[in-house]
């Protein structure tokens, strides 16, 4: 049957739910010492159509940030190659997860901007991921090296998520971290999981300060889950004299997800963010200020090779502390509506998603003032957007 995904990020890249695109070994206490290593990965490609025809041919908008990956529209695009190897055994685990192409300049997982923002970098390998786990108890583990974020409720693998094009809420939060964490089971239905890391999104460290992460998770019923995640950092560049100024990013997020029946999910993904000082040298606020948004998800399986599924997000970044902004660096909010089909063939390898999505703008007024989208003829005269695209995958 197609799988209905849309689940709630775990500390552990969703291992639990994503077994197509993560990699679970089991092995026996007795093999302990033999272990055993996987191979997965896929890549991904789209073609989509925006409706406003922008001269550009790009649906990034006026402040370069209303789309995380998809960001072409009128030509063919590749998106990731993924390589993922790991090993593991009854006590431990290593995951080097490898990616090709724009989406990891776009997922900065090199620290590095894409060619195609103006800055000459390559595109040929950056790592995702790159951690290794080891099992004190059948109840706790800790976790060490670069790890995808606890935070959200969609993750940058294209095969994982049932929307092909991502949410405001994953493109304004943490994409990853490096540190170390630890997670300890209390049942097979609530388990939490604490962490040190350098920062957001950065391989090294800005300043001396630590983040700290969090995640709680418990299953109130049978095929429902439910994730209270945290994370709160001190992002600022030291001044000139060396001295850490008073700063904070800080988000609290729920996801949660609940398989109704065999062939119908609900899910849904709020976060609540506050900031206050610079923000890794790109300045901010000088008194806390904030964001949030709210996503809700709905997929059903209408045979064992097609589903449909919807996404409605609002987001508001009035306060102008995240990258969602008008032309003029004023904050805004966006209402997002997004249709997708899922197609699967080829025994589940290759899946072809279908989609439809709308975003709109509050409509910016004042003299000169530009709107959210770009027109055929190059100028910012449009508050909403509607795409309409096909996404190719193959997973292996």
């Amino acid at each position: 049957m197609l799988p209905l995904l849309g689940f709630a990020k775990t500390e552990e890249d969703k291992k639990a739910v994503k077994a197509d695109t993560t990699v679970v070994v089991e092995v026996k206490e007795d093999e302990e010492a033999k272990g055993a290593f996987a191979f997965t990965g896929y890549l991904d490609s789209y073609y989509m159509a925006n409706f406003n025809k922008p001269a550009s041919r790009s649906n990034m908008g006026v402040a370069g940030t209303a789309r995380v990956f998809d960001r072409k529209a009128g030509q063919f695009s590749l998106g990731l190659v993924q390589a993922r190897v790991a090993y593991a055994n009854a006590k431990s685990e290593a995951v080097v997860d490898l990616t090709f192409g724009p989406n990891a300049d776009y997922g900065n997982y090199g620290n590095v901007l894409s060619p195609m923002d103006g800055i000459s970098t390559s595109t040929a390998l950056a790592i995702k991921q790159a951690y290794f786990t080891y099992k004190f108890t059948d109840k706790f583990s800790m976790t060490a090296g670069q790890f995808g974020t606890h935070i959200g409720y969609e993750v940058i693998d294209a095969p994982a998520n049932f929307n092909y094009s991502l949410s405001n809420l994953f493109n304004n939060g943490p994409f990853y971290h490096a540190g170390v964490k630890a997670t300890y089971a209390f049942t097979d239905k609530a388990s939490l999981m604490l962490g040190v890391v350098n920062n957001v999104d950065g391989l090294g460290d800005n300043n001396r300060k630590k983040g700290i992460i969090g995640q709680f998770y418990f299953s109130p019923a049978s095929n429902w889950n439910v994730y209270l995640n945290f994370i709160n950092s001190n992002e600022a560049n030291p001044d000139s004299a060396g001295n850490q100024p008073d700063a904070h990013y800080r988000v609290f997020d729920i996801t949660t997800s609940y398989q109704i029946t065999e062939k119908f999910l609900l899910g849904l993904n709020a976060a609540y963010g506050s900031q206050k000082g610079d923000y890794q040298g790109y300045g901010g606020p000088a008194d806390a200020q904030t964001w949030g948004g709210v996503a809700v998800y709905a997929n059903t399986a209408v045979t064992d090779h097609f589903g449909i599924g919807a996404r409605y997000e609002y987001f508001n970044n009035d306060n102008a502390v995240r990258g969602l902004v008008t032309g003029s660096g004023a904050g805004t909010s966006v209402n997002s509506v997004t249709l997708t089909g899922n197609i699967s063939l080829a025994d589940g390898h290759i899946l072809l998603k279908p989609e439809f999505r709308l975003d709109a703008y509050p409509k910016v007024n004042g003299s000169g003032e530009r709107q959210q989208f770009q027109d055929s003829k190059g100028f910012y005269t449009k508050n909403s957007q509607t795409t309409f695209g096909l996404a190719f995958i193959y997973k292996f």
